[in-house]
């Protein structure tokens, strides 16, 4: 019950995802019609959060409440005698900010799915496997690589293709998968906090032009103190034993791999240039990688068919990327989107920012995206037309992207590792490291205030 009114709670006060200024709201909250959409915003997210309960995929839900939560502010729209062309104007704007993100985003995952294909994570998690290497030191080994990792991959991705490596070698010691994935969990949430790359909620801050691409560089820091204190509290608590020897054989790259890997990077790089030089959306940089990677893949294709093997197929990357990530996403943009052209926007900025102060709000923003999801979250307060410095847009980039670390659930990667760990990393073996890594959590913004205050 106390789970429901926070969510309750936070859903009536986070609304209005992209909406540009000029774009006033309908401020009709108080009918019953608002109340319904949000009460339909709430119900929906219910579904999302027991996902792993109930196995329904999370898009599904929101995607069916943003139609609704879109007809009901259609409809208020007219009885306010709205012009048809403002309205459709907010929806577009909602569209523009979902198809940037959207696109940008399947660039990304298409290329750590092509490396995937081409076993270069296959070849890391092999290599890892065979140096048979202590607990304790395998411990530090995979939150070092997936922090790095998660920078430039999303902390899904990392969090599931090194979990891979502390199965492997953990699959006799449940007690070092346990602590092995809570630390991948932290690890990936501070990793993806610094990096434009890494993290949805931090992309999202860089486009919207709160920040520039290397002013989040300056939470490197924070991230690596938000890792660092509760890492180092579950170090002497990991079994300093050696684990059993394997004869798993060396995997061995697949032609293309190294140069995938490059034009990876490259991509970053224009994507980068695009926003920098030529003021334009880093999609379009990221787009251009995708092309570049589409003709790398025809030729690798050509080659093997000559050869009368099966070669690389660059529409199989682009089949396996997170759909579910990218529909959810599209229904929290307009779910919430919906909620903040009918007017809940006020509510939140009033109560939160006005009333509490930016440093306060941007901290609580942290702690509820433990329990609601960080992309919603991050949407309300990008466009709420709060007046912040770099510091507090850097503060609440830093809350909102590591703070889901202090619950299982509360980032994609706890919840994806508690289904990959057969039940040996848990809501509660999560838990009980939640006091290290709220230390953690205060010890980066304490940092971050230091550094960049």
């Amino acid at each position: 019950m106390v789970r429901f009114l926070l969510v309750f709670f936070v859903a009536l006060l986070l609304p209005q995802l992209a909406m540009a200024e000029e774009f006033a709201n309908l401020d009709m909250t108080g009918t019953e019609r608002g109340i319904y959409t949000v009460l339909i915003f709430v119900i929906a997210y219910g579904f999302v959060m027991t996902e792993e309960f109930t196995h329904l995929r999370k898009s599904k839900p929101v995607i069916l409440a943003a139609g609704i939560i879109w007809a009901h502010a259609a409809i208020l729209a007219q009885q306010k005698g709205v012009p048809s062309e403002e309205m459709h104007a907010a929806f577009e704007h909602d569209l523009k900010e979902y198809a940037e993100l959207m696109l940008f985003l399947l660039v990304a995952m298409t290329y750590i799915n092509s490396m995937a294909e081409r076993n270069v994570f296959e070849a890391l998690r092999s290599w890892l496997v065979r140096k048979q290497f202590g607990y304790r030191k395998l411990f530090l080994i995979t939150g070092v690589i997936t922090f790095f990792l998660s920078s430039v991959a999303d902390n899904l991705t990392a969090a599931l293709l090194v979990g891979a490596v502390v199965l492997a070698v953990g699959s006799d010691n449940p007690k070092f998968v346990s602590i092995g994935f809570v630390n991948l969990v932290i690890a990936a949430n501070a990793g993806g906090a610094f990096c434009p790359f890494g993290d949805i909620t931090t992309l999202m801050v860089w486009q919207a032009e709160y920040a520039e691409f290397f002013d989040f560089f300056k939470l490197f820091i924070p991230s690596v103190v938000n890792y660092a204190i509760p890492a180092s509290v579950m170090y002497f608590a990991v079994p300093d034993e050696q684990p059993k020897e394997t004869t798993e054989a060396a995997v061995m790259l697949k032609p293309g791999a190294i140069q995938i890997c490059v034009m990876f990077l490259l991509t970053i790089g224009a994507a980068v240039s695009f926003k920098q030089v030529l003021h334009l959306p880093p999609f379009m940089g990221m787009m251009v990688g995708l092309s570049a990677l589409m003709i790398f893949g025809y030729f690798l294709k050509t080659k093997f068919r000559m050869e009368g093997e099966e070669g690389f197929d660059i529409f199989k990357s682009v089949m396996h990327a997170e759909w579910d990530t990218l529909l959810f996403f599209f229904g929290v943009v307009f779910a919430v989107g919906g909620l903040g052209y009918i007017g809940y926007l006020e509510l939140l900025s009033g109560a939160m920012y006005e009333g509490l102060g930016a440093t306060t709000a941007n901290i609580m923003v942290g702690l509820i995206s433990a329990i609601v999801d960080n992309i919603p979250v991050m949407f309300a307060v990008l466009n709420m037309g709060v007046d912040m410095d770099l510091y507090q847009w850097l503060l609440v980039t830093l809350t909102a992207g590591v703070g889901g670390s202090m619950l299982s659930v509360g980032s994609a990667a706890g919840v994806a590792l508690m289904g990959q760990s057969d039940h040996k990393y848990t809501f509660f073996s999560h838990l009980k490291w939640t006091p290290a890594i709220a230390a953690g959590y205060a010890g980066s913004i304490f940092t971050h205030y230091l550094i960049n205050g």
